[in-house]
């Protein structure tokens, strides 16, 4: 399938796990694609595997919103327009709310929350002009809540309703907002929780589907909610999670 020839593509968070799966699902499809992120020899690196009349790279900041800007306008001035952003940029940091430290809730936020609203505040205008779409990596623990992961949680359950009003906010302009909102899933920020056999097994036990998600897997919904086949689809925070949201909690008998 070419379902993304001629269009352009942002994707932060592209220097691994779901935002590198996801820039190589749009490239594979026929976008042109930037790549965003903190590392400029990590996107370097996968921008090598790439088409290179098809592929940019820019390192940035999701958190300082100078920089955010100059990756929209870097965007712009490579490929002349914009159609698509997808704001996968994030971070983690654990611990209940007595014992987390200011310094790693701010952080938190200025990625996950600050990140999010800064593309979504600079790529607006541009994408008014294409009657673009933008499509946000939000978190089952958005949806929910765990023990020990305060401004994880509450910083992804940020995006799932920054998600919502941006899609009613933008409807009129043509511009659909929508967010996936995966489970476990088999990157680099969870690489320390896949050595955990015991703790795997936790995990897995309460997802139907047995197992984590690939980042390639995620970077398919990605895709099909950026594409005209999700033509009417908006304001939706879609888990990608083997079932783990079917579940009312209980366990299983």
């Amino acid at each position: 399938m070419q379902r993304f020839s001629n269009k352009v593509v942002i994707v932060t968070g592209a220097g691994s796990g779901i935002g590198e799966a996801t820039a190589r699902r749009f490239s594979d499809e026929g976008a042109s694609v930037v790549l965003a992120g903190r590392t400029l020899s990590k996107l370097e690196k996968i921008a090598a595997s790439l088409p290179a009349e098809r592929t940019a790279v820019k390192a940035t900041d999701v958190s300082i919103y100078t920089e955010v800007e100059a990756l929209i306008d870097f965007a712009i001035d490579r490929f002349g327009k914009l159609d698509i952003l997808v704001s996968d940029a994030g971070t983690f940091a654990e611990g209940k709310a007595a014992d987390l430290s200011i310094e790693e809730w701010q952080r938190v936020q200025a990625t996950n929350v600050n990140g999010v609203f800064f593309g979504a505040k600079a790529a607006i205008p541009h994408l008014e002009k294409t009657r673009g779409c933008i499509v946000n990596v939000a978190s089952v623990s958005g949806l929910g809540g765990d023990w020990g992961m305060t401004a994880y949680n509450a910083s992804k359950g940020a995006v799932v309703n920054l998600t919502r009003v941006l899609a009613m906010d933008y409807a009129p302009q043509g511009i659909r907002v929508n967010a996936v909102c995966p489970s476990f899933t088999l990157t680099d920020m969870t690489a320390d929780m896949q050595d955990d056999e015991a703790l795997l097994k936790k995990f897995y036990e309460r997802i139907p589907l047995g197992r984590g998600a690939q980042p390639s897997e995620i970077a398919s919904v990605i895709a099909f909610l950026a594409s005209e086949d999700a033509v009417f689809v908006t304001g939706v925070n879609l888990p990608v999670d083997g079932g783990l949201t079917a579940s009312n909690g209980q366990p299983k008998m």
